[in-house]
């Protein structure tokens, strides 16, 4: 098997998988279907230790059986997981084709999973996918994601990162946004021991979208990695980069955002911003953006900033009767409203706010 990733690349110089290198998994076991599966009124397709789960999942017209096609990456877990996987999600949307929303559910309670995930929208096609990563025990998740989006193709992924406290997960998503189509992601990163979720987006039109948003809540001694790298490769592209951690106890967060501007992609309009709120004197956050602009007329900029919650906005609303809690509670929710703001799927919106309440109640 290809060897995990080490901190002598500078892709992963702030995730130490050395943690990961030093367990032994065993065969995935034979797990049953667990009774509390999320509901959100979708049809649904649920993986159980990376098998497809039929009696638990429903109909849905556009997914078709799953195939392994070797593809060449340079990308080390990619090649991980093309070594290993045994089965997948394959969507197909037909061209002008609104296939609305769909719910995708992985559960894991040992072994090594690796899942791998195809999703392709004919031309003007659109689709909503939900997707919720969730499980007990000690465990490796190791999904890849391949996205490929033809003209005027619009996909709005949603992800939500819930896995087991002592479980590891490593996502890979590549995407290709052809011209006039929108790529939209929002992920909330709240479970696993040690995380990171990679995107590589390639606008490969004129007028292609994307936008990569995410929030990181994180506490006790999590680690979560962020990474993006947004390739302009046609004029006119836009891109926008949100990504806002909320880290208390000893928790590490990471973001390492790179927006690329080929010389072609004249009219190019990137942004990506980081912020960071540190409950804690000891959470730490990582935060190293790029910029690698080969064309002379774009607007590309990106922010960062890392900080504690003011305490005298703290002391204003506690001063009008709040509980301190409360009143942190309060200030924090208002931190992460921007980075929910894309999440515009009624019942993927409530899924995340009741996710980021219940990460709020156990602190």
């Amino acid at each position: 098997m290809t060897a995990l990733p080490t901190q002598r690349l500078e892709a992963w110089r702030y995730t130490d998988l050395r943690p990961l290198a030093a367990m032994s998994f065993a065969e995935v076991p034979v797990a049953d279907v667990p009774s509390d599966l999320p509901e959100l009124g979708l049809p649904r397709l649920v993986f159980v230790n990376g098998r497809f789960a039929a009696e638990a999942s429903a109909s849905f017209v556009y997914a078709v059986p799953f195939a392994a096609v070797a593809e060449e990456s340079d990308l080390p877990l990619a090649m991980i997981n093309a070594e290993q996987v045994r089965d997948g999600l394959t969507l197909q949307i037909p061209a002008g084709v609104d296939a609305g929303a769909v719910l995708l559910v992985s559960y894991a309670n040992g072994g090594a999973v690796h899942l791998r995930h195809r999703i392709s929208l004919g031309a003007g096609a659109a689709l909503t996918l939900v997707e919720i990563a969730k499980g007990d025990g000690v465990y490796w998740h190791d999904p890849v994601t391949e996205i490929v989006l033809a003209e005027g193709a619009s996909l709005s992924h949603y992800r939500l990162q819930g896995e087991s406290q002592e479980a590891f997960h490593l996502a890979t998503i590549r995407a290709q946004v052809a011209a006039g189509a929108a790529y939209e992601s929002f992920t909330a990163v709240i479970g696993a021991k040690l995380s990171r979720a990679e995107f590589h987006v390639d606008l490969t039109g004129a007028k292609a979208h994307t936008h990569v948003n995410a929030a990181q809540l994180l506490g006790g001694s999590q680690h979560g990695d962020f990474t993006t790298v947004v390739r302009h490769k046609a004029p006119e592209g836009t891109s926008r980069q949100t990504v806002k951690s909320v880290l208390s106890d000893s928790a590490r967060g990471v973001f390492q955002g790179r927006i690329e501007v080929d010389r072609v992609a004249q009219k190019t309009d990137g942004y990506q911003m980081n912020q960071a709120l540190l409950l804690s004197p000891t959470a730490e956050m990582d935060i190293k953006p790029e910029l690698q602009i080969f064309a002379d007329d774009v607007k590309c900029s990106h922010g960062a900033t890392i900080g504690a919650l003011d305490e005298e906005q703290v002391f204003y609303l506690r001063s009008r009767g709040i509980p301190e809690d409360a009143a942190r509670s309060m200030l924090i929710r208002a931190f992460l409203t921007e980075a929910l703001e894309p999440v515009t799927h009624e019942a993927a919106h409530a899924l995340f706010e009741t996710a980021i309440e219940t990460w709020w109640a156990r602190k």
